[in-house]
């Protein structure tokens, strides 16, 4: 079956990098997938799980925003943050979920920053499902 080199890197360091069958991103245009051979381009992405298929396997990395760049023969994704399922603490990501959910409600009653709410609650809920769905 055909790979494509795929590279997934924050601020950090690398936190994927191997050959894989496809990639799937979110953009805000909506879903991306990339197969061996698909044409080059560059995107924004939204909050939201990367996934890397290989060898019939699915592993999702849980992304928060970023460029996906596709070159010829190996596409990048340049992530703000990027956490693989094992990274993640589920405890710590539930209790985010719930203080973005309170942030959430007190924003909307308070008239305060209604968006950066939002945001933190779709960091966190895009942290659980990669977590739980490992």
């Amino acid at each position: 079956m055909n790979t494509i080199e795929a590279n997934v890197v924050t601020p950090d360091g690398s936190v994927f990098n191997g050959q894989v069958e496809m990639v799937s991103v979110k953009t805000p245009e909506g879903g991306l997938g990339i197969l061996p051979g698909h044409l080059p381009l560059v995107s924004l992405l939204t909050i939201g799980p990367v996934r890397l298929k290989s060898a019939g396997n699915i592993q999702p990395v849980a992304v928060s925003g970023g460029f996906v760049e596709v070159r010829k023969d190996e596409v990048n994704v340049l992530a703000e943050s990027a956490e693989l399922p094992s990274d993640i603490d589920i405890t710590r990501a539930r209790a985010a979920k719930e203080r973005a959910e309170r942030r959430l409600a007190e924003a909307k009653k308070e008239n305060l920053d209604f968006a950066r709410a939002e945001l933190a609650l779709k960091r966190a809920l895009n942290r659980l499902e990669v977590a739980e769905n490992k």
